[in-house]
């Protein structure tokens, strides 16, 4: 009998979800690992799906009994009576033997591994040891609290932002790219006309410019809110950088610049009037018609010099998928990159099946998800290496 990974991982929550019933801690670190090792066995195998379960799961010796009691329940679930018993009445490791002393070691300080087992000793669960950081940046923005949010939201402004840059066509002095003849015959006649040194130069190097599209229907309104938090930190950033090539537009059935409006150093001030300006927000998705709108408007201004653009939205479309291709064509021919930003991708099983995304996929040159911190942070890091698209003019 084989698993899809849905069913799979429906499998490794509720198993980890019983196991959390039973007062157990079990971080979303150790669920990843789980999840990977069953991908290596045979999940209706009792004895491997217990021994995968226990190395990954299990950090506490006193939670044996319970572990035991959820992995009994949970067969039992799933229809299967029949599962070795010994599992589950394993015995403990048999103590230590006292070592005897080495000559020269009489009257030694005891180590505090080699100290009476009857004194009694704290117990750590290394589980809790794990970065609340960490636990945060893999949780997702809609599953988020508004505590949880708030934290979010700070870590943000802690991000460290390096702009991508571009090659431009003005030469800096030295480097190893190219001779400099006009340099070198001038530094000859301080020896009488030989070349004695070579003089080189290179291109200078400038950050691209970024334009940002994001969708603020009412299927993204679980994001938008969050999302605009990081257009902001990125933009405040990016102008603290000297760089002012950050361009910020949300859509959802109009387009709506709101660039001078993320500059402001108050992110409250910022993201309210961002409310007033923002005429539909959770409203309706006609993505096609607000690039058409874009591309008319604003592409000959603010798509120069190489920029990046991203799309920022989850794909539903209430448009002509046919527009939506037409424009995502023409857009990503005016730009050196178009990244597609989607919130659903980061959910286990999702695949782009919408017929706006269906439509798009083909002129998208990077796919990713944007569902939690980590997925901005490696945003961020694709930013900072992205190259030459080859055969680019950009």
């Amino acid at each position: 009998m084989t698993l899809s990974t849905t069913q799979l991982l429906g499998h490794v929550v509720a198993f980890v979800r019983s196991l959390r019933s039973e007062g157990m801690v079990v971080t979303p670190g150790q669920t990843a690992t789980f999840a990977r090792a069953l991908g290596e066995i045979s999940i209706f195998d009792p004895e491997a799906f217990f021994y995968a379960a226990q190395s990954t799961l299990l950090t506490r010796q006193e939670d044996r009994a319970k572990f035991a009691e959820a992995f009994r329940k949970f067969w039992q679930h799933l229809g299967l009576e029949r599962f070795p018993a010994e599992l589950l009445n394993q015995a403990p490791l048999p103590p230590k033997k006292e070592q005897k002393a080495r000559p020269g070691e009489v009257g030694r300080e005891p180590r505090s591994s080699e100290r009476s087992s009857n004194q009694p000793q704290p117990v750590v669960d290394r589980a809790l040891t794990f970065s609340e950081t960490e636990v945060l940046k893999q949780k997702r923005f809609d599953q988020m609290s508004e505590a949880e949010l708030e934290a979010a939201r700070r870590l943000l402004y802690g991000f460290v932002w390096n702009p991508p840059e571009r090659r431009t066509r003005r030469l800096k002095a030295r480097g190893k790219e190219q001779l400099d003849l006009r340099k070198s015959f001038r530094r000859a006649l301080k020896h009488q006309g030989e070349l004695v040194v070579l003089e080189q130069r290179s291109r200078k190097h400038k950050p691209r410019p970024i334009v940002a599209l994001a969708d603020v229907s009412g299927s993204m309104e679980r994001y938008a809110r969050m999302l605009l938090h990081f257009l902001h930190a990125f933009s405040l950033e990016q102008t603290r950088q000297g760089v002012r090539q950050v361009e910020s537009f949300t859509f959802g059935t109009r387009l709506t610049r709101i660039t001078r409006t993320l500059k402001k150093r108050s992110v409250d001030a910022a993201l309210s009037e961002v409310g007033q300006q923002v005429k539909d927000w959770s409203g309706g998705t006609r993505i096609g018609a607000c690039l058409h709108s874009f591309n008319q408007s604003w592409a000959k201004r603010v798509l120069g010099r190489g920029a990046i653009v991203l799309v920022i939205s989850d794909g539903w479309d209430q448009g002509d998928p046919e527009l939506l291709a037409f424009e995502m064509e023409r857009l990503q021919k005016s730009c050196h990159r178009l990244i597609w930003l989607n919130p659903l991708l980061g959910t286990p099983g999702y695949q782009p099946l919408t017929r706006g995304l269906v439509a798009a996929l083909p002129y998208i040159d990077d796919f990713l998800p944007v569902h939690n911190l980590n997925s901005l942070e490696m945003l961020v890091e694709v930013l900072q290496g992205l190259e030459r698209r080859p055969g680019s003019a950009h």
